[in-house]
């Protein structure tokens, strides 16, 4: 696209997302795709006005048909105008109608121009055959002008051919200034034919207002008719692409289940073979939700979620990032005095917009803020800028997506938040640290702050692969699988703790903070090979080679997984789920979450607002979460925050073939 285009495109989009009507276009999302810009817009299957009067021939409408059509264009244009928006494109090719040809939806926004009370509409656009004796005197346009378009539309659906043509411009502005026009069928009234001829009046003041369109007594009873015969047409309230029924998406080959199934697994139905299953599922629980609620989705495959203190945040697999945002609650009708409102939130699923064509590989959600990290190393940061957290060497705040300039010269493989501060590691094992700064959180040797990214120093002999950030702490999982954390190690959540065997260490080899990087020494965690590592409010989880789930830190309420609620600074084996192979954990401000290898989801800890996805309000036992899936899945994410949890599945490439 040229520069022009360009813009003409993307104001498009933005007068889009200011529209909602039932007789306007829908639109849904944009996105750039192979360096194109790609616009999602409802679809109109009976397509354009400009058509189904070519195949008329010379056979005219009925004055009831075309008054149905035109109030239908009257409330679409009063929705554009109110909005301090002109449309300065008008015309029955831009008038689109749905499969039965009853209901028509104006669109092509290209050349629109939103009002303000310092800009004026001066620009010669539009298509020649439509545009105003005005504008070709190159006086300014406004409401007038999309009136005068109106008329013209009006004409056509009365005459079947165009008020003003000519073989070339000089001729056709000649017939536009002069206002000649071949004379209406006197079949139509003569309140149709002189409602015409007034909004087709040369001076511009004496062209109706569209609420005197509306209010004219030939519109009236086609209005009336409009409302009570098709009655309200359905639209969305959100518009988040979440809302595009399946069916009008392209849909990639379907998913067909095997003549076998196992049947009768842990944490799922049996498979109904005449269903394909979704490409992925996404459940959330806590805050409230009780049960695990599946969020809305699109027709793709989530491969990674993550949870902020706000925001709930995914990957596609092919790359794109998806936000599911909970719906204000109450919205609804009001309850009965006295009662008490247990409806649970609803969400809405959006792709991110700003994405600027890039590809996604990995997302992460610290309190009001996100980082992105593209599949070309390169981070971008939105949401608060508090405690310099964006990176961005200041502390304000970013609505879109904005590359971390300082970490362009490096090719980042990984990147986390935690509550207030980030941390990154690149393909050379170089390691950054940005925000706050306490308990030596960063691993920069103190306790300041830093809004931009800072190098991190770690013990030579250790190779930086992935990143683990937390509340007020941070942990490097290592090449060889070992663990090195810096921070809060209250509790002894980090392991810092000099520990050779079950017994407690003393007060003396009890660490309460360390500002850099250090290795673990709690055992048996400083021997085992560390596979998964995640930190919480008080206590931490890691998985070895082995399939083990250690869980270390407070115990308060139960969330290291035994029921003896022990004051203990030595890591603990949840014994419950030995002869289960462990493939991830994930913890919350006091509750632990691990999934096995066969897609079993147990939680355990603090019950309190559904944190475990069950309505008990738990114990130190572990015990399964049951999903709503009718096939067999595997977990592909989970991520927690504070209290919410967010869970990634899949079908069971075991179960279904492709």
């Amino acid at each position: 696209m040229t520069k022009d285009e360009r813009l003409a495109a993307q104001n498009e989009c933005q007068v889009l997302k200011l529209l909602s009507h039932p007789n306007i276009i829908e639109y849904y999302e944009n996105f750039l795709e192979d360096k194109a810009l790609m616009i999602a817009m409802e679809y109109a299957p009976g397509g354009t006005l400009a058509e189904y009067i070519q195949k008329r021939c010379n056979s005219l409408l009925d004055e009831d048909t075309i008054l149905h059509f035109f109030v239908q264009i009257l409330l679409a244009l009063h929705h554009v105008h109110t909005k301090l928006i002109l449309h300065r494109d008008l015309k029955t090719q831009n008038i689109l109608l749905d499969k039965h040809q009853m209901i028509v939806k104006i669109g092509d926004f290209g050349i629109s121009k939103i009002l303000s009370s310092k800009s004026k509409a001066y620009t010669v656009v539009g298509t020649p055959c439509y545009i105003s004796p005005e504008l070709c005197e190159g006086k300014p346009y406004n409401q007038k002008s999309d009136i005068w378009a109106l008329g013209c539309v009006l004409y056509e659906l009365t005459s079947l051919k165009r008020a003003f043509e000519a073989g070339n411009l000089p001729a056709l502005v000649l017939k536009i200034m002069s206002g000649t026009f071949a004379p209406i069928s006197d079949r139509y009234s003569p309140e149709l034919r002189h409602l015409i001829l007034s909004m087709l009046n040369l001076d511009p003041s004496k062209r109706p207002q569209l609420n005197e369109i509306m209010a004219h007594p030939i519109c009236i009873p086609a209005l009336l008719n409009l409302y009570s015969d098709i009655g309200s047409v359905k639209m969305r309230v959100e518009k988040p692409l979440a809302s595009v029924p399946a069916a009008s998406r392209v849909r990639p080959a379907s998913r067909i289940p095997s003549a076998r199934s196992r049947g009768g697994r842990i944490g799922h139905s049996p498979a109904k073979p005449s269903i394909p299953p979704p490409l992925s599922s996404v459940y959330t629980w806590g805050s409230g939700i009780s049960n695990p609620l599946r969020l809305p989705m699109l027709n793709t495959e989530v491969v990674q979620v993550s949870a902020g203190r706000t925001q709930k945040a995914g990957v596609t697999k092919s790359g794109r990032l998806i936000m599911w945002e909970a719906t204000p609650v109450g919205t609804g009708a009001s309850s009965l005095p006295g009662s008490i409102d247990h409806a649970q939130p609803q969400f809405i699923s959006r792709f991110l917009e700003g994405q600027s064509g890039v590809t996604i590989k990995h997302v992460s959600c610290g309190d009001l803020f996100t980082a992105c990290l593209t599949d070309r190393g390169i981070i971008m940061t939105f949401g608060s800028g508090s405690n310099g957290c964006l990176g961005h060497d200041n502390f304000n705040d970013v609505t879109q997506p904005k590359i971390v300039e300082a970490l362009l010269g490096y090719e980042i493989v990984h990147v986390s938040c935690g509550a207030s501060h980030a941390i990154a590691v690149s393909n050379e094992k170089e390691v950054f640290s940005w925000g706050r700064g306490d308990n030596g959180r960063l691993g920069l040797g103190s306790q300041d702050s830093h809004n931009s990214p800072q190098q991190v120093n770690i013990p030579q002999e250790y190779e930086a692969q992935k990143i683990v950030c937390g509340i007020d702490s941070s942990m490097i999982l290592t090449v060889a699988n070992q663990l090195l954390a810096c921070g809060s190690n209250r509790f002894n959540k980090l392991g810092l703790d000099h520990i050779l065997s079950a017994s407690e260490p003393y007060s003396e080899e009890q660490v309460e903070e360390a500002y850099t990087f250090t290795p673990i020494q709690s055992a048996p965690l400083n021997q085992e090979a560390i596979l998964c590592a995640d930190v919480g409010t008080s206590h931490s989880a890691v998985v070895t080679a082995l399939g083990q789930c250690y869980t270390f830190g407070s115990n308060q309420h139960g969330q290291l997984g035994t029921s003896v609620h022990r004051n203990s600074r030595v890591p603990c084996l949840v014994t419950a789920l030995q002869g289960l192979t462990v493939t991830m954990a994930a913890c919350g401000d006091a509750y632990t979450v691990a999934v096995g290898a066969e897609g079993q989801v147990f939680t355990w800890g603090k019950g309190a607002r559904g944190r475990l996805g069950r309505r008990d309000e738990g114990i130190g036992i572990p015990k399964i979460v049951q999903l709503e899936e009718s096939h067999p899945y595997v977990v592909t994410s989970v991520a927690c925050c504070h209290g919410n949890t967010l869970l990634a599945v899949k079908p069971s490439l075991e179960d279904i073939s492709v």
